[in-house]
C-alpha cells in the first residue's frame, strides 16, 4: 500500500516538472541591454554597482524567488532593488533583482510587473 502511494507521488512529481520549467520559461522573457533600460532603471543599476546609496529602506533585501521564474539558486543569492517610479508614495512595481556579487551586477534581472515576468540584463 505504501509503495503504491509513493509511486503515485513520484509519478505526480514527474508530471509537475515540465509545468515548472514552462512557468519559468514564460516568466523569463528574453534579455534587455543596460542601455535599453528606462533611465530610472539605469540609475538603479549604477547605485547597485556603487554599493549605494539606495532610495528605499528595503533595497538590497533578500529576494526569495518564490515565483520560481529566475534560475534556482541557494537561499540569499538574490537581492532586490526598487526602480523609482512616478508615484513617490509607494515603491511601485518595477524592480531589479541581482544575484551573486552585488557590486559586480553580473546576474541581474529587470521586472516592470512586480515579479510576474523578468528580462535578464546584459551589459
Amino acid at each position: 500500500m505504501l509503495a503504491r502511494a509513493l509511486s503515485g507521488m513520484v509519478l505526480a512529481l514527474a508530471f509537475m516538472q515540465p509545468a515548472l520549467a514552462r512557468q519559468q520559461a514564460e516568466g523569463l522573457a528574453g534579455t534587455i541591454a543596460v542601455q535599453q533600460l528606462p533611465n530610472e532603471a539605469r540609475q538603479t543599476m549604477e547605485r547597485i554597482e556603487a554599493g549605494g546609496p539606495f532610495l528605499y529602506e528595503k533595497d538590497g533585501s533578500r529576494f526569495g524567488n518564490y515565483e520560481r521564474i529566475l534560475p534556482q539558486q541557494q537561499r540569499g543569492y538574490y537581492r532586490e532593488y526598487t526602480v523609482k517610479g512616478q508615484n513617490s508614495r509607494n515603491r511601485g512595481a518595477k524592480r531589479i533583482v541581482c544575484g551573486g556579487d552585488q557590486r559586480a551586477a553580473n546576474d541581474c534581472y529587470y521586472t516592470e510587473d512586480h515579479y510576474n515576468s523578468f528580462k535578464r540584463i546584459t551589459k
